[in-house]
């Protein structure tokens, strides 16, 4: 049998927490003031400690480091309404044993209490600088699905641990990514992006790994990658499921060896940079389909994190819409409400396009409506016409430059505000050359002699073209 030290202002939780625990076999002390809790502590009392965050005399989260200075055996299960992001990385960084968002599960609190009764002290917690009250906070919603996305947040950001954060497009994975590296011990590093989706395969190791003077043609000096940008901090590989086979096996040797040498260098070039993947493909599936190298998956996935469609977490839709109000008035449009009946009506939208798509919606509807309160009538109205963000289909009739247009654009989009690395002018005819030499290839059952001339190109300037490009040449295929 364990003492457990139960401290909530709340005496109807105070009530219900100690009966359950007293059924579980357990001697309960209970005090509705943070002072008093101390005291015991301070006097040897207890077995674990189980605390409301909001405490009339003292907030619950700053007595843990303290509890630990004098009792470093003694682990604290912190519990609290300010269901945020924020919370449950306050009580990881503090060293909170366990964060529990109410309402919870008396169930749930008795198997955490067991946990904390047989686990192991952690850590001090300390050496991770503690969030400040007036950061804004990078996710929205207090739903159950997203306290679950929370917990595992604040469990990550005391660690370097790799995560692979899948969901539908539109969910938020890049957001939350920065938010585990905004609160973790990297938070004062670089946080770099790249959409692997975005980029052509050729050109994807000299964007992860970058490349020396020479090492190409159109290479007039050196070009530092992803990786080296990252160094201190986070590389968030967005859309990894999309990444070709090639370029994951030099991912993998790099994520076993810790080194790697950029394209057209000798010197192994070492770098401390945390991984953060995400896709909204099953790579379980791409695995077993043999798109996706299993030994790469497992380097990545060390910490899975699914982030909940938005039809998944619906009651959150209210404060979402209030934030993309408060963000849309903050640039410059006009400041509206949305009606309590309107507010209904998109919670019971599908959202196929989720967040974005429901953060798109209410931009439009700050720019393109007059009036100040949007009704029902409004909502109806959009949401009858409403296209999803996912990507259209390509038009029947896109020519062939159209085609390389709309990649291009997909490609510099996904640099956002950098530009692409030296050489792009080489690096993309090189895309074009190789499926284009090879189809010729495949036209003429691969009799070199009749692609060239297709090509119109002499034959041994396609002999090298096939040797550079490393095309394989079979003879007789279709």
């Amino acid at each position: 049998m364990a003492t457990i030290l139960v401290a909530d202002d709340d005496s109807a939780i105070r009530t219900v927490v100690s009966q359950a625990l007293a059924r579980a076999g357990h001697e309960v002390r209970a005090t509705g003031l943070a002072a008093t809790l101390w005291r015991w502590i301070e006097d040897g009392q207890g077995d674990l400690v189980i605390t409301d965050v909001v405490m009339p005399d003292e907030n619950g989260l700053d007595m843990i480091p303290r509890i630990r200075k004098i009792r470093a055996d003694l682990k604290v299960i912190a519990m609290s309404a300010q269901n945020t992001v924020l919370t449950a990385v306050k009580a990881a960084e503090r060293g909170a044993f366990e964060y529990l968002p109410k309402p919870f599960d008396l169930d749930v609190l008795l198997l955490t209490v067991d946990r904390a009764l047989v686990k192991p002290a952690q850590g001090d917690g300390s050496g991770y600088a503690a969030a400040s009250e007036d950061e804004g906070l990078p996710l929205i919603g207090r739903s159950p699905a997203m306290q679950d996305v929370y917990r595992v947040i604040g469990r990550l950001v005391t660690t370097d641990l790799s995560v692979v954060v899948t969901g539908e497009s539109g969910t938020g994975k890049e957001l939350v990514a920065r938010a585990i590296h905004d609160f973790s011990g990297r938070k004062h590093g670089p946080f770099i992006a790249i959409n692997m989706a975005a980029i052509p395969k050729e050109l994807i190791e000299s964007e992860l790994f970058g490349h020396e003077r020479g090492a190409f043609t159109g290479a007039t000096q050196r070009s530092e990658g992803r990786f080296e940008q990252a160094d201190g901090g986070t590389l968030f590989l967005d859309e990894i499921g999309d990444m070709p086979l090639e370029a994951q096996t030099r991912l993998l040797r790099v994520l076993q060896e810790g080194e790697f040498t950029s394209v057209g260098g000798r010197t192994p070039i070492r770098v401390d940079v945390r991984i953060i993947a995400a896709t909204h493909r099953d790579l379980a599936q791409a695995v077993r389909h043999r798109l996706f190298r299993e030994d790469l998956f497992y380097r990545l996935n060390v910490v899975p994190l699914r982030l909940p469609p938005l039809r998944e977490r619906s009651s959150d839709i209210p404060d979402l819409v209030r934030h993309f109000l408060t963000e849309a008035q903050a640039s410059g449009l006009p400041a509206k409400t949305v009606d309590a009946v309107a507010l209904e009506r998109l919670k019971h939208h599908r959202w196929p396009g989720n967040v974005r798509e429901l953060e798109n919606l209410v931009r439009r509807l700050t720019a393109l409506y007059s009036e100040n309160n949007i009704s029902i009538e409004i909502i109806n109205a959009e949401l009858a016409d409403v296209v999803s963000d996912a990507p259209s289909q390509i038009a029947p009739d896109e020519s062939l430059s159209e085609a390389v247009e709309r990649h291009l654009r997909a490609y510099f989009v996904a640099h956002e505000d950098e530009l692409p690395t030296a050489g792009l002018y080489d690096r993309v005819l090189r895309e074009i050359e190789r499926p284009l030499i090879t189809l010729c290839l495949n036209a003429t059952n691969g009799n070199q002699i009749k692609a060239a001339d297709v090509l119109g190109l002499n034959r041994n300037t396609l002999r090298k073209k096939i040797r550079s490009l490393e095309i394989e040449v079979v003879r007789g295929a279709q």
